[in-house]
């Protein structure tokens, strides 16, 4: 794939969506912390019906703190791997409060220290609470950019490496979520709706559907 057509993709994606965002809910970077870290192996939307409870209650480093493992656990008992990421919540609660004053801290290496916190989700954190031209590369980013050519990898690393590569600058800070969104509706896992997909003209997959 050429960077003309790379261009054409993402300007076509651009134009579906202007303002592209996660489906995640919150109102503040500590808000996105815990949802991002919640959402490991778990869907946005469940994600959302538990956060959805939690914050009006407790929407702070210091008064999740407060919780404990067990007050957070009631809150979060619907999401899968709920009791490792109270653990996790916890502790990265703690070290916000006695490190950074309870604000999550604008620096990469600084969110990657927090428990429960990897690249991916620094990247998502970065990019969608500081505005940082960071790419989070996820289960549908992946396969969307190795089905449609745009930039394919044999890892997760790979991809972001590509796509911070050749991913134009004008396109960098909102191209995770138009891929992801891609991802989840159209370019599905098992049948990819690709006679609904507005990039099918510029894509590279060899086995394209009718549906």
């Amino acid at each position: 794939m050429n960077q003309t057509k790379r261009k054409e993709i993402l300007t076509r994606l651009r134009a579906e969506n202007p303002h592209p965002t996660t489906e995640l809910n919150y109102s503040s970077p500590f808000e996105l912390l815990i949802a991002v870290i919640l959402s490991a192996q778990a869907t946005d939307v469940g994600v959302n019906k538990a956060t959805d409870k939690l914050f009006p209650v407790a929407n702070t480093a210091a008064a999740i703190l407060a919780l404990g493992v067990d007050g957070l656990k009631d809150y979060i008992k619907t999401i899968g791997l709920f009791n490792a990421k109270a653990e996790n919540v916890i502790k990265t609660c703690r070290i916000l409060v006695e490190q950074f004053d309870g604000e999550v801290p604008e620096s990469r290496e600084a969110l990657e220290a927090l428990p429960g916190v990897g690249r991916k989700t620094a990247n998502v954190v970065l990019n969608t609470a500081f505005g940082w031209p960071t790419i989070a590369v996820d289960t549908h980013i992946f396969r969307v950019s190795n089905r449609t050519g745009l930039a394919p990898g044999k890892n997760v690393v790979e991809v972001e490496n590509k796509l911070l590569k050749v991913v134009p600058a004008e396109f960098k800070v909102d191209v995770h979520h138009w891929l992801i969104l891609h991802g989840r509706y159209v370019c599905v896992a098992r049948k990819p709706r690709c006679g609904a997909c507005l990039i099918e003209d510029l894509c590279e997959f060899r086995d394209k559907t009718d549906i």
